[in-house]
């Protein structure tokens, strides 16, 4: 094919795909309501600094992966890698946080520059749900249940593992770093590329690498557990508990951190093995201090975000999507002859008021019968609505069964919604 096309790594969601994003969007709608969370809908596109401040200027988001470019004014822009920042931004900015709990959540494209392979893009998709204003375990534990009952709703639950950790209080992270960077400097000659580099920026990301021989050294690294301060350990405790009691089950993974500076206490992700390398579908945790390293008030926070494309993956890939998703219609209006065809147009906008919930197309660009019926097959419909001349000139419709060979009636045109209520 030649002519434009879209941009590597950034792809279509087309028609046959959208309504796989709308049954999981739908699912997802309905468990935020449960909880009381509301929606915030923010910028695609902020302030650099924003990103440098939040995440860390050290991070691969923002030394590697961020899409920055200079407006027309000059001033530096950047293409959101992840929503947190961003919704901190806006609730700063709006007074949303002083004195005040927000449940919030929110939805829509991010932007990394990254080799695109399957389950990863450069423009890929998320749901972010944070809480503002509560420091207890009580909310991490709600903020985890919310995330597993949407698991549920999807029946994805026996696919995907809970993972957690805890990484501590400022303080008692800044004494660990000290330690590990000790451990690993006399063996750094011994480390992947990414994690001598980490070595001098970000070392405890060191832990979270995937190179067998790295984590094979890490075996005899310090343990963080002696350097963890006694609240973040009785917050994490608690947390335990409050899942127990509630029946999810997890796994502690000490080697467990975040890519972004700004996480601290709780950190989780929901892993599955379904997926081969891309196995996280959504991480999390407590981020306590962001809101002051913008320029407030400090403000207890914890949130996560979702992969949308994953998901949509994982659940195509265990086969989780209802059967017959894809008829994305129920009736279909056959209408032969010019009277026929204006005819029907008038009782289709009559049977929209009447049963709006109802699903219908309105066969257009005129056609034999026969071609138009083997339209109404094609389209998925259950019901076809046949209109002739004959049935103009007496007041009546053919109700055709497309799918269970049920035999076709003839009905009075004033009785349509209810003559089809008895098929759907």
């Amino acid at each position: 094919m030649s002519g434009i096309q879209s941009i590597r790594g950034m792809y279509d969601v087309l028609p046959a795909d959208s309504v796989r994003w709308q049954y999981f969007e739908s699912k997802m709608n309905a468990v935020l309501n449960q909880y009381g969370y509301r929606e915030i809908r923010l910028p695609i596109v902020e302030q650099t600094a924003l990103f440098k401040r939040s995440i860390g200027e050290v991070t691969d988001i923002v030394e590697k992966e961020m899409y920055t470019f200079p407006d027309r004014n000059d001033e530096s822009l950047t293409l959101r890698p992840e929503g947190t920042a961003g919704c901190v931004r806006a609730a700063l900015q709006h007074g949303l946080l002083h004195n005040q709990i927000q449940r919030l959540w929110y939805q829509g494209p991010m932007f990394r520059y990254e080799k695109p392979q399957k389950g990863r893009n450069r423009q890929f998709y998320q749901v972010g749900v944070e809480a503002f204003g509560m420091q207890g375990p009580d909310i991490d534990a709600e903020i985890i249940l919310l995330s597993a009952r949407l698991w549920k709703a999807l029946g994805i639950d026996q696919h995907v593992t809970l993972e957690l950790n805890t990484i501590g209080s400022s303080d008692s992270r800044a004494a660990y770093k000290a330690a590990l960077v000790e451990f690993l400097s006399e063996k750094s000659d011994l480390l992947d590329a990414d994690s001598q580099r980490r070595l001098l920026t970000n070392p405890l990301r060191i832990l979270d690498s995937k190179d067998r021989n790295t984590q094979a050294l890490l075996n005899d690294a310090p343990n963080f557990d002696a350097y963890l301060d006694d609240e973040s350990r009785r917050h994490f405790e608690e947390l335990q508990h409050r899942l127990t009691n509630s029946g999810v089950a997890f796994k502690l993974n000490p080697r467990l951190v975040r890519g972004l500076d700004y996480y601290g206490k709780t950190v989780f992700e929901w892993t599955t093995d379904k997926l081969g390398s891309q196995g996280t579908v959504c991480a999390g945790g407590r981020y306590d201090g962001l809101v002051e390293q913008l320029g407030n008030k400090k403000v207890p926070a914890v949130g996560f975000a979702l992969g949308i494309d994953r998901l949509i993956l994982l659940l195509e890939t265990l086969q989780k999507f209802p059967e017959d998703i894809d008829n994305f219609i129920d009736i279909y209006w056959v209408a032969a002859g010019e009277k026929a065809a204006l005819k029907a147009q008038q009782l289709s906008e009559q049977l929209r008021d009447q049963l709006p919930d109802i699903r219908m197309q309105l066969h257009c660009g005129g056609g034999s019968f026969k071609s138009q019926l083997k339209k109404a097959d094609k389209s998925g419909a259950r019901i076809a609505l046949i209109l002739g001349e004959d049935e103009v000139d007496s007041g009546t419709i053919v109700i055709k069964d497309l799918r269970q060979g049920i035999d076709q009636q003839v009905i009075s045109q004033v009785d349509i919604a209810n003559g089809i209520s008895t098929l759907l």
